[in-house]
């Protein structure tokens, strides 16, 4: 099984848009320093504030940057659930990040697959490879996670098609050694 078939990295800061709580003061003024933080901290938009669309400029483009990326990501995941059919184990799982909106984006995924091959049956093996290297290369942009699913599965496909092709080989000498060789000893 692969756990991702897709390894593309966020592009985006981890960033904390929790407000940390208060520092205890230890002397009159840390206290009066501490009341105008918890002045200012009480004027600063709250995050229901920032739901209702009171963003900065720069929390306005992050939310914009992670919605592209959420849509990317649920839509390359989407497109390996679609090719790998019946081999996917899994449904896609995300990895997430929380924007300054208080909504949680995908910024990260992956799509678990059946990567064995099918004991006994090269033929079937074969037919296996082929659907696990459409899953990987069904994305409009593969990963290189991606690149490499692709990679094994053709190494599984030669490996079936060798099996296959020997099998072949050998049905083909059992039957002429099983035909003997005739001859005419009558004179």
């Amino acid at each position: 099984m692969i756990s991702s078939l897709s390894g593309n990295s966020p592009a985006f800061k981890q960033a904390d848009y929790s407000q940390r709580p208060p520092l205890v003061p230890e002397n009159d003024f840390e206290q009066k320093t501490q009341q105008d933080t918890e002045l200012k901290a009480a004027k600063a938009p709250s995050a229901d504030d920032k739901k209702n669309g009171q963003l900065s400029d720069e929390e306005l483009k992050v939310v914009s940057e992670l919605k592209q990326r959420d849509a990317e990501v649920r839509t390359h995941e989407a497109a390996h659930l679609a090719a790998a059919g019946g081999i996917a184990v899994s449904g896609a799982s995300f990895s997430y990040q929380q924007g300054p909106d208080g909504i949680r984006y995908a910024i990260g995924g992956e799509v678990g697959i059946d990567t064995s091959g099918v004991p006994g049956d090269p033929a079937a093996t074969l037919r296996k490879a082929d659907t696990i290297r459409r899953a990987a290369l069904a994305p409009a942009e593969p990963s290189g996670q991606d690149m490499q699913v692709a990679a094994n599965a053709t190494a599984m496909a030669a490996k079936a098609q060798a099996e296959l092709f020997q099998k072949n080989q050998d049905s083909q000498n059992g039957d002429k050694d099983r035909q003997g060789t005739q001859i005419d000893l009558a004179a």
